[in-house]
C-alpha cells in the first residue's frame, strides 16, 4: 500500500480525528514563537490540533489543509482563523508574508523538495519553521505494543520524524527538543483514537476488527490498564526548529 493511499485516507474523517487524536503541548508553540509575531501559518493543519496553540502568539493565524472534512471542523472550532484549502507544495499565500510556519504530524506526507521550497517562499527572511510529531513514550509497554498492532511494518522506534533532517533545503537547523507530557484518556477514546490512524482507515472490516480486538487484549492484560475505564497515557512530542536561510 502506497504512502499516497495512506495519506488520502484522512480525507474521509474529520470529527472523529478531532475527538480522538491528542493535542500538543503549549511549550512547543512557545519554542517556535517565543515572542508574538504578525502572521503564523499552520500547514497540514488537520482539524486544528496545533493551530489552537498559535492563537494569541500571532496577530493573524492561517491554517492550510487539503482535506475539506478536516478544514470544516477547524473552521467551526476557530472562526477567527483564516482557513484555506491547499497543499504543502502549493500554499495559497503571498511571498515573504509569514513569520512562522508549523507542521504538526504531517511533514512525512509531503513531497520534501517542493514543499521546502514553498515554505521558504512564504516565510520572511529569518522566519521560523517548526516540525512536530507526537509519538509513543518508549517506556510505556502497553502503548508501544498497541502501536505494533496498528503499524506492524514500523520498527519499535517511530520513524516518521526521520523526514526532519538537519540539512533541510533552504533552512538552517536551529535545535531539536523532546517534550514529554501525558494525557488522561478513557479506554473507549483510546480505542477510538486507533480507528483514526491511516492503517485502520484503509483496512477492510475484518482486518480492522482483528486489530481492534488485539489492542483490547493488550489493555486487558497490562496492570496499568486492566479493568480501568481511564488511565494516563504518556506521550512524547518531537519538535524540530529551523530558520529560513
Amino acid at each position: 500500500m502506497g504512502d499516497e493511499t495512506l495519506a488520502k485516507s484522512f480525507e474521509r474523517t474529520g470529527a472523529d480525528y478531532d475527538r480522538f487524536r491528542p493535542g500538543f503541548p503549549a511549550a512547543a508553540a512557545r519554542m517556535l514563537i517565543p515572542e508574538p509575531v504578525g502572521v503564523a501559518l499552520d500547514l497540514g493543519a488537520g482539524t486544528g490540533k496545533f493551530t489552537e496553540q498559535l492563537l494569541g502568539r500571532a496577530d493573524r493565524v492561517i491554517a492550510v489543509e487539503p482535506a475539506a472534512p478536516m478544514l470544516d471542523v477547524l473552521r467551526s472550532k476557530f472562526p477567527d482563523v483564516e482557513a484555506f484549502e491547499g497543499t504543502a507544495e502549493s500554499i495559497p499565500v503571498p511571498d515573504s508574508s509569514v513569520d512562522a510556519v508549523s507542521v504538526a504530524q504531517a511533514f512525512h506526507w509531503f513531497d520534501r523538495e517542493p514543499a521546502c521550497a514553498e515554505i521558504a517562499r512564504i516565510l520572511i527572511p529569518g522566519g521560523m519553521l517548526g516540525l512536530l510529531w507526537n509519538h509513543a513514550d518508549p517506556a510505556c509497554a502497553w502503548d508501544r505494543a498497541a502501536h505494533q498492532i496498528a503499524h506492524p511494518a514500523v520498527a519499535d522506534v517511530d520513524g516518521t520524524s526521520a523526514s526532519a533532517a538537519e540539512d533541510l533545503p533552504g533552512f538552517a537547523f536551529v535545535e531539536r527538543a523532546e517534550l514529554r507530557w501525558s494525557e488522561r484518556i478513557t479506554r473507549a477514546d483510546y480505542l477510538g483514537r486507533w480507528s483514526t490512524v491511516s492503517t485502520f482507515l484503509v483496512a477492510d472490516d475484518v482486518t480492522r476488527t482483528e486489530m481492534t480486538q488485539a489492542i483490547e487484549r493488550i489493555l486487558d492484560r497490562d496492570p496499568q490498564t486492566a479493568e480501568r475505564a481511564e488511565f494516563d497515557l504518556p506521550l512524547v512530542t518531537d519538535l524540530f526548529l529551523y530558520r529560513r536561510s
